[in-house]
Order: structure tokens, then C-alpha cells, then sequence
């Protein structure tokens, strides 16, 4: 086991599988140092020929509250941005099976790291949603990806409304594939089934091929919304009011503008 500031490895399998922990409970918030472990661990994992699929976990009770809050400040924001977005290019560059073992509240940008990731296993108290609106601000990743796991018209919903479901129906939208007891030993269980017996070079190149149009799509459409972000919803008093009334615990005072 190797812990890499915020993030934990386990290799498993004889390195064929590696359990990666967000391992600053309870929340298991994602920030700057979060980004930079996971890339790190991402571009190992990208160069480890034996490794046929990684499973992100939370450690603790919970996957992750999502995205630090201070972090999208004016100030911040694109650095952020930039970093986060660019931590999820170098997964999906990578070309290996990513799985996802959930406990708890996933939300933000939590559960867009979920949502990238191949297969979802998530325990019957999963929590998920994208509540980034109830702060002002919308989620540019899940605003890109989402549709692809769920379709459009759940992916509307969950980022339109910011509200927080419960794991059956997200199971029932696609947004997870198994409910288990313990979603990390099912997601052992089903790489042990259906991956570790598969070439590892062959994986990697069937994982390219599967998102081949997936990995151009996120690249081309996140520019823009990236754009969208920065230069106009930030540029508005209410995506600023938002953000400081959830850090100073009020209600926030909308002028709708």
C-alpha cells in the first residue's frame, strides 16, 4: 500500500487490480492536492503494464462531498477547473478499466469523477447528485458527461435541479450499475470474473477503441463550457453569492443577475 498525499494505492491481484482511495474522510473533499495525487496516480497507472482495472473508492463512510467550495472562488476557479479537468483527461487517456466502489454521499464533483469512471457498485445507502445550482454555479464535467451514462433528460434533471437521489433510483437511471452490501468487494468480485482473466494490453486497446468518440467529444465540449464557467457565469453577482453564503452557512440572497 502506497498513500500519495490524499490518495491511498493498494494493489491487489498481484498489481492486476488497484484499489484507490480518496483517503481524507469524512468528506473526502477534492481540491488542488486531491487533483495532483490523482494525477499522479493516473499516469502510473497508465505506464504499469500488468494493471487491468483500478477501482476509486472513499475512504470512510463516504465517497466524496465533492469539489472544495473556497476553491471556486473568482480567484481560484480556473486553476481549479484546469486542474480538475485535466486530472479526468489523463484517467481517460489512460485507457484502463476504471471502476467505482460508492458509499455514502457522492455528490459535485465527486460524482463526476463517478461518472467517468467504466462500471458504478454502490451500497444501498449511496447518496448521488450534482447540487451545484443550489450554489449559484453548474457542474461543467457532469454538463458534458452525464448525458452520455444517463441520457439526456435524467442528466437535465439531476443539474438543473441540484437535487440529491437515493441509490435505487440512480440505479434505475443508469447512473449506478450494481447495488452490493460491500460495493468494493463486488467490484473485486466482477474484475475478477470478467477483466483479470483478459489480456491487459488487449483491455487497454479494447478501452481505447470503446472511447474513442467519448474521449474527442469531452475534450472539444469541455473548452466551452469551460468557457461558459469562467467567463460569463462568473462574472455574475449571484454565482459569487452563492458560493460565499454556503462558506458562511445562510441562506443566499438571489438578484438574478
Amino acid at each position: 500500500m502506497a498513500k500519495e498525499g490524499p490518495v491511498t494505492v493498494e494493489p491487489v491481484e498481484g498489481g492486476a487490480y488497484w484499489r484507490v482511495f480518496l483517503d481524507r474522510p469524512k468528506g473526502n473533499i477534492l481540491d488542488g492536492e486531491m487533483f495532483e495525487s490523482l494525477t499522479a496516480v493516473f499516469r502510473r497507472a497508465a505506464a504499469a503494464a500488468d494493471l487491468k482495472a483500478l477501482c476509486l473508492e472513499g475512504r470512510g463512510s463516504h465517497f466524496s462531498f465533492g469539489a472544495s467550495v473556497p476553491e471556486h472562488m473568482p480567484e481560484h476557479v480556473e486553476t481549479m477547473l484546469r486542474a480538475f479537468h485535466g486530472m479526468l483527461q489523463t484517467m481517460l487517456d489512460g485507457s484502463y478499466v476504471v471502476l467505482a466502489a460508492v458509499r455514502g454521499q457522492c455528490l459535485g464533483g465527486g460524482l463526476e469523477l463517478v461518472t467517468c469512471c467504466h462500471r458504478v457498485f454502490a451500497s444501498s445507502d449511496a447518496r448521488l447528485g450534482q447540487p451545484e445550482i443550489v450554489l449559484g454555479v453548474f457542474p461543467p464535467v457532469a454538463s458534458v458527461i452525464l448525458p452520455e451514462r444517463v441520457g439526456r433528460g435524467n442528466a437535465e434533471d439531476l443539474c438543473l435541479s441540484g437535487r440529491i437521489i437515493q441509490a435505487d433510483e440512480a440505479q434505475r437511471m443508469g447512473l449506478i450499475d450494481v447495488i452490493a452490501e460491500d460495493p468494493s468487494e463486488a467490484a473485486l468480485d466482477y474484475a475478477k470474473e470478467h477483466l483479470l482473466p483478459r489480456s491487459a494490453s488487449s483491455l487497454r486497446y479494447a478501452v481505447k477503441a470503446a472511447r474513442s468518440g467519448l474521449r474527442a467529444r469531452f475534450t472539444a465540449e469541455l473548452q466551452e463550457v469551460e468557457r461558459i464557467y469562467l467567463q460569463e457565469l462568473m462574472a455574475t453577482r449571484d454565482a459569487v453569492e452563492g458560493l460565499k453564503a454556503f462558506m458562511e452557512k445562510r441562506d443566499p440572497q438571489w438578484e438574478n443577475r
